[in-house]
């Protein structure tokens, strides 16, 4: 568990403001109760579950080692992902049960069409930042 002011920081790492519409997928018994209270607490509103059709601004999806395919799991994510929106996929540290190599991470990212920018550290956990690329705008 983190103290509180470590899990204020942590919605602040993961760029969530308040208001923001975000969804919560992978959570079990292991996850970071600290972190969800601050992304909670940070938006202002509860996380969304996997029944939502609204379009969401952050996905964060908590995944372990042995959860399955985390390409076939990215490209259910992006589904109600806004167009600038952001997936975080949170994996345990390494030691830690679970723990997923990050070039997993990398490596399921690009068939989903989503791009690793950045990974940062939550704890017990590690956080990879995905986006979806930026496309040109079309010329008329």
């Amino acid at each position: 568990m983190v103290a509180a002011a470590d899990a204020q920081n942590y919605a602040q790492k993961l760029g969530i403001t308040h208001g923001m519409v975000i969804q919560e997928l992978g959570w079990d018994d292991d996850t970071d109760d600290g972190l969800r209270a601050a992304v909670e607490e940070a938006i202002g509103s509860e996380m969304l579950d996997e029944d939502t059709d609204e379009v969401v601004d952050v996905v964060l999806l908590w995944w372990r080692e042995g959860d399955g395919d985390l390409v076939d799991e990215l490209l259910n994510v992006i589904t109600p992902l806004a167009d600038d929106g952001i997936v975080w996929v949170l994996t345990p540290k390494t030691g830690h049960s679970g723990h997923v190599d990050p070039a997993e991470i990398a490596e399921s990212a690009s068939p989903a069409g989503l791009t690793q920018t950045s990974s940062i550290s939550l704890g017990d956990w590690s956080g990879s930042r995905l986006v979806q690329p930026k496309t040109p705008s079309k010329q008329r």
